[in-house]
């Protein structure tokens, strides 16, 4: 059987399936009904496989809730959920995007992102319920410019160029 890859942003009804994918796969779930993100969700012939999302603040935003199922892990739709959401803010004038994560530093930085301090972070972006409340002081923080994260993507997370 063909396997075909579709990404498209997730409508207000389908936010159980983002929360789900979420949470069995250990991210935070709790304000996906609540926060202002623009939630994208990958399908291999129509069943899911992954989520990405993406919380506009001002000149900047945060990339959030980028999660891939366990048995879809390592097929490169991780990073087109990642170019998914890069795009939609590139679409929208932001050049910087921002991230928290616990387990996949080396996997962003793949995609162009650093490491920094979360008091070099944006205030809108510290306002965030992701930077605020849900995640833990231990998460990484780290960002990247919205078009390395777009180029790093589409060369298959190749930095090294």
């Amino acid at each position: 059987m063909s396997r075909s890859l579709s990404v498209r942003p997730v409508s207000e009804s389908e936010l159980e399936t983002v929360a789900s994918v979420l949470r069995r796969t250990g991210l935070p779930s709790d304000d996906v009904r609540t926060t202002p993100a623009r939630f994208f969700v990958a399908a291999v012939n129509g069943e899911s496989v992954g989520v990405s999302g993406v919380e506009l603040r001002g000149d900047a935003a945060l990339l959030r809730s980028v999660a891939v199922e366990t048995d879809a892990r390592g097929t490169g739709y991780g990073r087109v959920l990642v170019a998914t959401a890069a795009d939609h803010a590139a679409e929208r004038g932001i050049e910087t995007l921002y991230l928290l994560t616990e387990t996949a530093s080396g996997y962003f930085e793949s995609l162009g992102f650093r490491r920094c301090e979360r008091d070099d972070v944006p205030a809108a972006i510290r306002d965030t319920t992701q930077f605020d409340d849900l995640c833990p002081e231990s998460a990484v923080c780290m960002r990247a410019p919205t078009t390395a994260v777009l180029e790093a993507a589409r060369d298959g997370g190749r930095t090294d160029r």
